[in-house]
């Protein structure tokens, strides 16, 4: 295949964040720019490999390198050979390591991209979103893959004595999905991870487009009251998993999201939803409704009485929330990856717990 003329976009010095000539891991602002700037490595990775693009013609290295991290693992599809995620280590200068600063950081990054729609790979990644939406993207040997590298990445951080909290995961649409699945099934098993999840799809009717604020909330308002009548004669029946969900509740994702985009604006919904009912039913039924519809769909329970299932991929128990309220001209800008590292946002940002 012949070589193609880069989009400026795959152009980490036409577009990506130039004006962060250093890192503040302590500052959000910082570490959402890098991330996002590690999943477009990725992107970037997988149309290199389409288009030939090697050596000095390679567009990726530059999304990575000015942040002083080394791609030390491609991780390909066994599908069709497509590049999905990466796996990168930090490795600042000696001339520029800062112990302070660096403590903040992450040794290792996991990376995931969304969805290519370039013919190589669109087939594959569209069969993929078709999963997602079924809530199966778990039984997928892209995931597979994904949870064995991010196993392999904390096992060695651990082998060296440093505690697992090192390794960030990071995604972007599809790869959001992958991150969370993989964020939760850490979380599970003790293993917190930080985890920045750009335009997660939310596989929900939206709600959050429904013109009419109150039949918005209407809708809401009933779902969280069926899910808790649901939970309640379920839970009497022998459900639980207190102690899984505990488990859950600790992890905290960082989920950025932008109002115009149809695939995960509902999460702004969601979130306000939760928040109103803890407010209006504090100590009451409205607060059981909203703990419960929370618990027990992300526990799974409600395959028949004492069964389970895969918990819906967009319930999270807690989670910081970062909302990019500038103006999106369309769909493809309010969903795409590039909003997320620009300097001058207008971002709205709230921490919810469980």
């Amino acid at each position: 295949m012949a070589k193609k003329k880069p989009s400026q976009k795959d152009l980490f010095e036409a577009s990506g964040p130039t004006h962060l000539t250093y890192v503040n891991w302590n500052c959000p602002h910082h570490r959402r720019s890098v991330m996002a700037s590690l999943v477009q490595g990725v992107y970037v990775m997988e149309r290199d490999r389409q288009w030939n693009r090697y050596g000095h013609d390679a567009r990726a290295p530059a999304w990575w390198r000015s942040f002083h991290f080394e791609m030390r693992q491609a991780l390909f599809d066994a599908a069709d050979s497509s590049i999905f995620g990466a796996v990168y280590a930090f490795q600042p200068p000696y001339h520029l390591f800062d112990g302070a600063a660096a403590a903040s950081a992450p040794h290792y990054v996991v990376a995931f991209r969304g969805t290519v729609t370039k013919k190589a790979s669109a087939s594959r990644d569209l069969a993929l979103d078709l999963q997602l939406v079924r809530n199966g993207l778990d039984r997928t040997s892209r995931f597979h893959a994904a949870m064995e590298t991010i196993n392999g990445v904390v096992a060695a951080v651990a082998a060296t004595g440093q505690h697992y909290h090192r390794v960030w995961l990071a995604g972007h649409s599809l790869g959001s999905a992958i991150s969370t699945l993989a964020g939760k099934a850490m979380a599970r098993a003790g293993v917190i991870l930080p985890t920045f999840l750009f335009n997660a799809p939310f596989p929900s009717a939206p709600v959050e487009k429904i013109g009419d604020a109150r039949v918005r909330n209407g809708i809401r308002i009933a779902n969280s009251f069926v899910t808790a009548g649901v939970a309640a004669v379920l839970q009497s029946h022998g459900g639980g998993g207190g102690d899984a969900f505990a488990a859950l509740a600790r992890w905290v994702p960082e989920v950025f999201v932008n109002p115009g985009d149809h695939i995960s604006c509902e999460y702004v919904g969601y979130f306000d939803h939760r928040r109103t009912m803890e407010e209006i039913g504090a100590g009451g039924v409205g607060r059981l409704a909203t703990r419960n519809s929370v618990k027990d769909l992300l526990l799974g329970i409600g395959n028949g009485v004492g069964g389970s299932c895969e918990p819906p991929l967009h319930l999270f128990p807690s989670a910081v929330l970062t909302v990019n309220r500038g103006a999106s001209p369309d769909f493809k800008t309010a969903h795409g990856i590039h909003q997320w590292w620009r300097p001058d946002l207008p971002l709205e940002c709230r921490a919810y717990y469980y």
